[in-house]
C-alpha cells in the first residue's frame, strides 16, 4: 500500500521569502556599488573634460568636451615623474621592511609558550592608542639624522599593529604538528619559518603586501613633514601641491607649465588624482583573490 505523500520539502533557495530577500539584497548592493564608483568615475570624466563643462557642472559619468591637454601638461612636467619614481622607491622599500618586521614579530607572538609574550603583545597594542605626539616625533627624527632621508618615512610606521594581530592569528591557526615534525627532523626555528610556515601563508602575506603598499603609496604627511627638498617628495605631495596651487594661474605657472592656464586650472586636480591612484587600481585585481581568504583566516581562530 502506497504511503500518503507528505509535504514536499523545500530548500531555503526555494522559499518565497528568500527569493524576495535576494532581490532586495541585489538592489541594495547595486546602489552601494554605484554610490562607491560614482566619485571615481566622476574624477576620471572630469580629467578628460573641457573647462566650460566642468564649471557648468555638466560632467557626471562621461567626459564632455573631450581633451587631453592637461594630461600632456602634467606628464610633461619632470617633477611629476621624479615624484613618481620616489613613490615607487619608498613604497617598495617600506613594504619590504614592514613585511619582514611584521612577519617575524607575529610569528614570535603566535607561540603561547614564549615567556614575556603578554608583555610583547601589550607593548604593541599600547601603540595603537598612544604615541609621543607630532613635535616629539619630529625632534626624534631630526636628532637621529633621518630628516630628508628615506628612513624618515619607512621606519617610524614600519609595523601596523592591526596587521600584526591579523598575521599573529593566522599563524596560530596553522597546524602545530607540522612545526613539531620539522623540529623532530632537526630543523631550527628559522628553517621552520622559512620552509614550513611562510609557504603556507601566501594568502595572508599577499594581504599584508596589499595593506602596506596601499598605505605607503597614499601616505603624504610624513614626507611633507620630514622633507624640505622638493626632489625628495613622493607623488602624493606633488598632488597636494597641485591641488593647493591649482587655485590660481599664477601658482601653476610657477611650476614651469606653459599651456592654457584656464584649462589646466579646471581639471588639473582630477588629472593628478587619476595618475596617482592608477598603479594601485591596476595592481589590486591581481591581489584581490588573496584578500578575503587572508583576512578571514587571520581573523577566525580555527
Amino acid at each position: 500500500m502506497a504511503r500518503p505523500a507528505g509535504p514536499r520539502r523545500t530548500s531555503l533557495d526555494d522559499t518565497r521569502g528568500y527569493r524576495a530577500f535576494r532581490r532586495v539584497n541585489t538592489a541594495v548592493l547595486l546602489v552601494v556599488v554605484l554610490v562607491t564608483l560614482y566619485p571615481f568615475l566622476n574624477i576620471v570624466a572630469q580629467s578628460f573634460s573641457g573647462e566650460q563643462y566642468i564649471l557648468a557642472g555638466r560632467v557626471n559619468f562621461w567626459p564632455r568636451g573631450f581633451n587631453t591637454d592637461t594630461y600632456a601638461v602634467v606628464m610633461g612636467d619632470p617633477a611629476f615623474w621624479n615624484s613618481y619614481l620616489n613613490t615607487v622607491v619608498y613604497t617598495v622599500t617600506a613594504t619590504a621592511i614592514s613585511l619582514v618586521l611584521t612577519t617575524t614579530y607575529a610569528y614570535v607572538l603566535s607561540k603561547h609558550h614564549l615567556k614575556g609574550r603578554g608583555l610583547l603583545i601589550g607593548v604593541a597594542v599600547f601603540t595603537m592608542f598612544f604615541n609621543g605626539g607630532l613635535i616629539p616625533n619630529y625632534v626624534l627624527i631630526n636628532e637621529l639624522g633621518m630628516k630628508n632621508t628615506i628612513w624618515a618615512i619607512v621606519l617610524p610606521n614600519a609595523i601596523s599593529v592591526f596587521n600584526l594581530l591579523v598575521m599573529k592569528a593566522f599563524f596560530e591557526s596553522l597546524p602545530k604538528e607540522l612545526e613539531e615534525a620539522a623540529a623532530i627532523d632537526g630543523m631550527n626555528t628559522y628553517g621552520i619559518l622559512l620552509k614550513i610556515v611562510l609557504p603556507l601563508s601566501k594568502a595572508v602575506i599577499a594581504t599584508m603586501v596589499l595593506f602596506y603598499a596601499v598605505a605607503n603609496w597614499n601616505s603624504w604627511f610624513s614626507a611633507f613633514l620630514y622633507f624640505d627638498r622638493a626632489d625628495l617628495f613622493p607623488v602624493t605631495v606633488y598632488l597636494r601641491n597641485m591641488i593647493s596651487g591649482a587655485s590660481t594661474a599664477t601658482s601653476i605657472g610657477g611650476s614651469g607649465m606653459g599651456t592654457d592656464m584656464t584649462q589646466v586650472n579646471s581639471n588639473i586636480k582630477a588629472v593628478t588624482m587619476v595618475l596617482t591612484v592608477l598603479p594601485i587600481v591596476t595592481v589590486y585585481p591581481f591581489i584581490q583573490k588573496y584578500f578575503v581568504s587572508g583576512v578571514m583566516l587571520g581573523a577566525v581562530k580555527q
